[in-house]
């Protein structure tokens, strides 16, 4: 239960951190070139949230492939 909770908040994460990223992309629009607007990602707490929610999801999925295998080999229900 725990690992799917800490999938769900860091599925939330990662979205608000890559609607922050998009938000910034009027950034291009005013002069600022491709370079400065990839450091200004880099530097943004906000947009951190994406590559943080990224990294948690990526740890939880880990267990995951074993958990699903051991399921099937123990349901009931297979024919």
């Amino acid at each position: 239960m725990m690992r799917y909770m800490l999938f769900i908040i860091s599925f939330i994460i990662s979205v608000i951190g890559l609607f922050f990223i998009f938000l910034y992309l009027n950034i291009l629009t005013i002069g600022y070139t491709f370079f400065d607007f990839v450091k200004f990602i880099i530097s943004s707490p906000y947009c951190l949230l994406f590559f943080i929610g990224i990294i948690i999801i990526s740890i939880v999925m880990k267990g995951w492939n074993k958990i699903e295998l051991l399921l099937r080999r123990f349901n009931k229900f297979t024919r």
